[in-house]
């Protein structure tokens, strides 16, 4: 290809550069002006509204905790008359991490109290990556099911309870047996015994370890399901 012709193509292209500019420059500002907002108002809602919000809401939630931590659970959910319980938490300020825990402590009072759907809802609505708090979420969880008679569902997060935290070996044990137990109780006889031979694998020095030889045997068809491979 010759200068000439390079220097035609390029002076071409430099044309309908300037002839898009031209066209679309108001598109393209928009655009840009648009992005710059976006990035701006996110840095806005950043630290203007939610480190506020985190703020306020951990302040809020402060008295709910310790009502918690003395099983008092109408007042975690409804507050006192002077505090603020986690319900007004959860509905001014959802979106904060006091928001997502107080949906833990409205999940637990609501189970204590007896109201087990909306603790279920609430539970559902609750994630954390401390493992020990999201085993026992998953755990009240299976609580919640199980007294619902939704007894899969309940098997479900006892197994997830008892897999969460293993370092928690006595609350680990704790619940796989509540989903052994309910497993029986499903007909489902292989999962039960499975799980049985697990807590006694894993857990050996448990309650639920030292229990789990007379379980492993009375479910025990043959002789070799005795043993814990």
């Amino acid at each position: 290809m010759s200068d000439k012709h390079v220097e035609v193509v390029e002076k071409d292209a430099l044309l309908q550069l300037q002839g898009f500019w031209q066209k679309n420059n108001k598109m393209i500002t928009g655009i840009l002006v648009a992005i710059v907002a976006v990035i701006g108002g996110w840095y806005g809602y950043k630290q203007f509204i939610q480190k506020p919000n985190e703020e306020k809401a951990a302040d809020l939630i402060y008295k709910a905790q310790q009502y918690f931590a003395v099983d008092s659970s109408h007042q975690v959910l409804d507050g006192d008359g002077i505090n603020k319980g986690v319900l007004y938490v959860i509905k001014n300020y959802g979106g904060t991490k006091s928001g997502n825990l107080a949906h833990f402590y409205a999940g637990v009072s609501y189970l204590k109290l007896g109201d087990f759907n909306k603790a279920v809802e609430h539970l559902k609505d609750f994630s954390t990556d401390a493992k020990q708090i999201q085993m026992v979420a998953y755990g009240a969880l299976g609580d919640a099911y199980s007294e619902l008679n939704k007894k899969d569902d309940a098997v479900t997060y006892y197994k997830k309870a008892g897999t969460t935290f293993e370092k928690d070996e006595f609350s680990s044990a704790e619940y796989l047996f509540k989903a052994a137990l309910l497993s029986e109780t499903l007909g489902k006889t292989k999962d039960a015994l499975d799980l049985y031979k697990e807590i006694k694998e894993k857990y050996p020095t448990t309650d639920k370890g030292f229990q789990a030889d007379k379980y492993i045997y009375r479910l025990s068809v043959e002789k070799n399901d005795l043993g814990t491979n």
